[in-house]
């Protein structure tokens, strides 16, 4: 999908995955602290092989980016033993890490087009619950989108993160204007 000079897309060619570890360093080693710094100023997730990559090109540059993946275990599986019992009933759930816009892109469209991208990608794959480490810097931009945290902080006191989940019927009802009809 594009517009206004942005292309949102699946990740899918060499440059594109280096500019995510790229952006990916800057965002979770030199903005929040939650991972040591190199001398290459890459980040490769530990996930990485699994994720798709929803991504915001803006001529060519990578600006935003997020990843979703279905495969147990989780990240949050690994900071959370009992995650499952902690969650409302789902059919399918996915855990969406990794988002990331490049801060002079922070206030225009990219987080709202990488969201409709992820809610048309969970749709296809059929999840209907999600899952995040929510950085607690945002706690109310999730909460905003029909996000709902449970249990207790995880990640660091220099990175604090807040496990959250988010249903379809609570993005409805919270953005109703970035929810596609359901199929069925």
């Amino acid at each position: 999908m594009s517009g206004g000079g942005l292309v949102f897309k699946i990740a899918s060619e060499p440059e594109e995955f280096e500019q995510i570890h790229r952006l990916n360093y800057r965002t979770f080693v030199e903005e929040i602290p939650q991972h040591a710094v190199n001398a290459q100023r890459r980040l490769v997730d530990a996930f990485h092989d699994e994720n798709t990559y929803i991504i915001c090109l803006k001529n060519g540059t990578l600006a935003g980016m997020l990843s979703v993946r279905a495969k147990r275990p989780f990240s949050l599986d690994r900071k959370l033993p009992d995650l499952d019992r902690r969650l409302p009933p789902a059919s399918s759930v996915c855990e969406i890490r990794l988002l990331a816009v490049t801060p002079s892109e922070r206030r225009g469209p990219i987080f709202a087009g990488l969201l409709r991208e992820l809610l048309r990608l969970c749709d296809e794959r059929g999840h209907d619950l999600a899952i995040i480490s929510g950085t607690v810097r945002q706690a109310k931009l999730y909460r905003h989108l029909g996000f709902r945290p449970f249990g207790p902080l995880v990640g660091t006191p220099e990175a604090p993160y807040q496990p959250m989940y988010l249903t379809w019927d609570a993005l409805r009802a919270a953005a109703p204007r970035m929810v596609p009809t359901r199929r069925t």
